[in-house]
């Protein structure tokens, strides 16, 4: 996973040492002497992830993490505070500042990688929505979002799944000062509840006696009314392993036990407001949502929106060094349905089609039908390698789906044919994206149809 982090430290060798241990993992740093530059760096590059020292001259990482969080164009970056001090008053200090997370000098390298990792897939996720969000308000459809992160959070609700009746009674007793909170003691029923959708936040032990928390953990992430309720798990303070496995699976973020229920409130507190953000971003996304940018048979997003998008997309991926891909794929013999069964048929078709796609994609990429039965899904962060791993895929499950064609019923088999193109790194455009793409379909389809082709590279400039 590429990403940009920030590192601000006063010490030149702290942020040498950093530095080195990031870039060997390949991620891209940049670097900042104290919180002024900080912020101007911030404000200037737009980071995956900043890692922020706590004792600096003129303006301490604490005041830092205070002005980025209450700046609505930055304050979704998350912050990881980095300091000698491990006393619990500084590190809730830095909580109530908006830190996701603290690190402890000397930094232990697992610890910081699987920080590092959980965060930025946050971010960059976050990132595509915030993007989507631009492209509406450029297209003058919804007005610009500018929330921050400070927001009030009382009142939300919150699950604990803890069988520990003694801890768990402490834990309710602290949250229900602020939160509307219920309590399981048999985990085995969690994914029955009626209402698992309506939490804002999760707690899960991973002290369970009965059941396994993290198994738990990952059902919930992969049901799709829940993969967003921010999960926290419990974890003894030995079972480092336990930690990382955590983060690495997608969990938001760990409480130690037993629990200092201060950091827990902050914690929580830090979750639910990243969640309302994201529910807020959404929210007004949704709501531009209309004719003028939606495809009305299928759903999915039409070529009017794609070209916007697209170009924002280009941008970004060049400003940032990160790769960029587009499927463009085609129903062979299209024609022969509507010929055979009738219009209504086709349009059954493609809807189906277009549902094939929707499941086939990831939560990052964009889906469109660019026109008749042709389709483009644009694919951010993915190498030309992994775009046509993707492609084989969705070729064989469209050939492999059967095609409801009446109520009855009766099914048809269809096949696509697809073509890719990747962005290049030494300047490129939307248009050429598509066209390299289209010429790859093309070339698909006279080659027999029912098969993925790579578009020709295009020439750094100067050839």
């Amino acid at each position: 996973m590429t990403a940009q982090i920030l590192v601000v430290d006063d010490v030149p060798a702290n942020v040498k040492l950093l530095e080195a241990k990031l870039s060997n993992e390949y991620y891209d740093v940049i670097t900042a002497k104290d919180g002024f530059e900080a912020l101007k760096q911030v404000k200037e590059h737009k980071p995956d992830l900043i890692l922020l020292d706590v004792m600096m001259p003129g303006m301490d990482g604490f005041e830092v993490c205070q002005k980025l969080k209450e700046d609505g164009e930055v304050s979704h970056i998350p912050v990881v505070m980095v300091t000698a001090l491990s006393e619990k008053a500084d590190r809730l200090k830095g909580l109530e500042a908006g830190a996701d997370d603290f690190l402890t000098k000397p930094i232990n390298d697992m610890a910081l990688f699987a920080r590092v990792k959980s965060l930025v897939r946050i971010k960059q996720l976050m990132d595509e929505v915030r993007l989507r969000d631009k492209t509406s308000f450029e297209m003058g459809i919804s007005p610009e979002i500018n929330s921050t992160f400070l927001s009030d959070v009382s009142g939300s609700k919150v699950l604990l799944i803890d069988d520990d009746e003694v801890q768990a009674k402490q834990i309710v007793a602290r949250l229900s000062e602020v939160y509307k909170v219920q309590c399981l003691h048999e985990p085995e029923n969690v994914m029955t509840l009626p209402d698992l959708a309506d939490y804002d936040v999760i707690l899960i032990s991973t002290l369970l006696s009965g059941a396994d928390g993290l198994r738990l953990a990952s059902q919930i992430k992969s049901q799709e009314e829940t993969r967003n309720i921010p999960l926290l798990v419990l974890v003894d303070e030995d079972d480092t392993k336990v930690m990382y496995k955590a983060l690495e699976m997608g969990i938001n973020d760990y409480l130690i036990v037993p629990v200092d229920k201060n950091e827990m409130m902050a914690r929580v507190r830090s979750q639910i407001r990243r969640k309302r953000y994201q529910e807020a971003l959404k929210s007004t996304y949704q709501k531009s949502i209309s004719m003028a940018i939606t495809d009305a048979l299928t759903g999915l997003y039409n070529r009017h929106y794609l070209n916007t998008h697209l170009g924002n997309m280009v941008k970004q991926s060049l400003k940032n060094g990160k790769h960029l891909a587009l499927m463009m794929m085609d129903m062979d013999h299209f024609k022969a349905v509507n010929d055979t069964y009738g219009h209504d048929v086709g349009d059954l078709v493609l809807k189906q089609l277009a549902n094939i796609i929707i499941q086939g994609s990831r939560s990052a990429e964009l889906a469109s039908r660019f026109g008749g039965e042709e389709f483009v899904i644009l694919m951010p962060e993915t190498n030309p390698q992994s775009a046509l791993a993707a492609a084989q895929r969705m070729r064989e499950v469209v050939e492999t789906t059967p095609f409801k064609i009446n109520d009855k019923g009766d099914v048809i088999n269809k096949t696509v044919s697809i073509g890719i193109a990747s962005l290049h790194p030494d300047g490129d455009s939307g248009e050429s994206l598509l066209k390299r793409a289209d010429e790859a379909l093309y070339e698909a389809k006279n080659g027999g149809r029912n098969q993925v082709k790579v578009g020709a590279v295009m020439a750094p400039k100067g050839w």
